[in-house]
């Protein structure tokens, strides 16, 4: 009973440290998020401001037109390369919250998993009771065992000393048995 005490607290502890342990990674699966989710907004907002601020082509015209400078042009971002980007840039947004998504699902499997397993354990106000109730049941078993073993007499001898007498003696002790002479 107390092998089994000791590994029931042992496995509570255990499952403790695991919690401990699952507890900080959720909270670091957390702070990532609140982090991706934070630079995810930064992006949404620089987008906003580029399109907001892009180059329109009869702005591009006009300007090649006052200024004809090939090197100021060069500098320039082609609408091509811009929208290129620009779905790079989607891609990688869309990346980022898949990925996220898939974390806090997984995350929240291993929040299920661990209080399925936690409510699967014996607190400890639910082992006093327990004890006692087995307890008690091995108590009940030994009675009825006790109550239904044959009755063993002292006469129930190894074997005896002399054939055919009234008097027997015990071959591993000497002590006298009173017992039926077996045999016709």
């Amino acid at each position: 009973d107390e092998e089994l005490l000791k590994r029931i607290q042992a496995t509570v502890v255990q499952v403790q440290g695991d919690y401990k342990k699952l507890s900080s990674v959720t909270g670091n699966l957390l702070d990532d998020r609140h982090q991706k989710q934070k630079d995810i907004e930064a992006l949404f907002q620089s987008l906003e401001r580029l399109e907001k601020e892009k180059a329109d082509k009869e702005d591009l015209v006009l300007g090649i037109d006052v200024k004809a400078d090939k090197s100021a042009l060069a500098g320039k971002v082609s609408r091509t390369q811009f929208e290129a980007s620009m779905e790079r840039l989607n891609e990688v947004v869309q990346e980022t919250l898949s990925r996220v998504t898939g974390q806090e699902q997984g995350w929240h499997q291993v929040q299920r998993q661990l209080s399925e397993e936690m409510d699967s354990k014996l607190d400890r106000l639910e082992l006093g009771p327990f004890r006692q109730q087995l307890e008690e049941h091995w108590k009940n078993i030994l009675e009825q065992l006790r109550d239904k073993a044959p009755s063993t007499e002292a006469d129930d001898a190894a074997g005896i000393k002399k054939q055919l007498l009234a008097h027997f003696h015990c071959v591993s002790c000497d002590r006298p048995l009173s017992m039926l002479v077996p045999g016709p």
